[in-house]
């Protein structure tokens, strides 16, 4: 059985978090487990990681900054929380989290991290809601200890992983694809090696077409050892801040696209669960467990 990164800390109600969906990262394991998708035998729970491994994706300046609570006002503006002890030791423990996920995946060919999916942060900054790259330093850790060659990034949240893509852009190693919404955040795009752009109000039909497509050419043209895929829901037509318009089964389709081409290449694969903002709970938790649903289906 495919195991899952999840600590308790990813729903510790921080008071400066208050404006963040964090009831999620409970209430999907919960619901995972009362369905029996998933045993609490299969939760990994991670500690936070060493800061040298930090370092080879994250600037020695920076993450100084972080430790010692240093950032200025305008970066804890971009970064969306205030800065505090506790919220830098619960990234880093999302961090270790998806590390966790990515080993357990070459063993059992998928894993899982319920939170994760920071792709906002860049090498020297945070950025909306993320203050580490959680699946970039992941990708560094395996490239460096050795475990891959060749690493395909398949970033579908509603919004650009434009600090993923400024990570990787000089790495031959990792390959980054990201379709996101065209007109949503970030404002100013980074450069991914392949972005596709969506309008809005984007539906299945085409969304589907678009992702088999040029996942499919993708994998023929790099062939990947490793995959993560960055799953976040929020492209969903009732998320507050997607602007497309996928039906929660376009959304279940997209999953199983990446999933089983995965499966079908023996491709390990890293899931992190991404963004998700609709204004009832319950739909981004059923949104997220069909990710989980889709795998028990397909590898065990």
């Amino acid at each position: 059985m495919f195991k899952i990164s999840w600590h308790e800390l990813y729903c510790h109600p921080l008071p400066e978090l208050h404006r963040f969906p964090m009831e999620k990262y409970n209430l999907l394991p919960q619901q995972l487990m009362h369905e029996g998708v998933i045993s609490i035998s299969q939760l990994i729970c991670p500690i936070a990681v060493r800061d040298d491994i930090i370092l080879l994706t994250h600037t020695e300046d920076y993450l100084n900054k972080l430790n010692h609570l240093n950032l200025n006002a305008a970066e804890i503006r971009r970064t969306g929380f205030p800065l505090s002890a506790e919220l830098v030791i619960r990234e880093k423990i999302i961090m270790q989290g998806t590390i966790d996920a990515s080993l357990a995946a070459l063993n059992d060919g998928i894993g899982f991290n319920i939170a994760g999916g920071t792709h906002h942060a860049f090498t020297d900054r945070g950025e909306g809601f993320c203050l580490l790259n959680d699946i970039a330093i992941a990708a560094n850790f395996l490239l460096k200890a050795k475990l891959v060659e060749k690493i395909l990034i398949v970033d579908l949240d509603v919004h650009q992983g434009n600090g993923t893509a400024q990570i990787f852009e000089n790495v031959s190693q990792v390959f980054t694809f990201s379709m996101h919404g065209k007109k949503n955040y970030p404002l100013r795009k980074e450069q991914s090696d392949l972005d596709i752009e969506l309008d809005d109000f984007t539906d299945d039909k085409t969304y589907l077409h678009l992702l088999e497509t040029h996942l499919n050419e993708i994998i023929l043209q790099i062939k990947p050892n490793f995959i993560f895929y960055q799953a976040g829901v929020d492209v969903l037509a009732d998320d507050k801040l997607g602007r497309l318009s996928l039906s929660i089964e376009g959304c279940k389709a997209r999953d199983t696209i990446v999933l089983d081409v995965c499966k079908r290449n023996n491709i390990p694969l890293t899931v992190t669960m991404g963004g998700g903002y609709a204004p009832n709970v319950n739909t981004i938790v059923n949104a997220h467990s069909n990710t989980f649903r889709i795998a028990n289906d397909l590898y065990f």
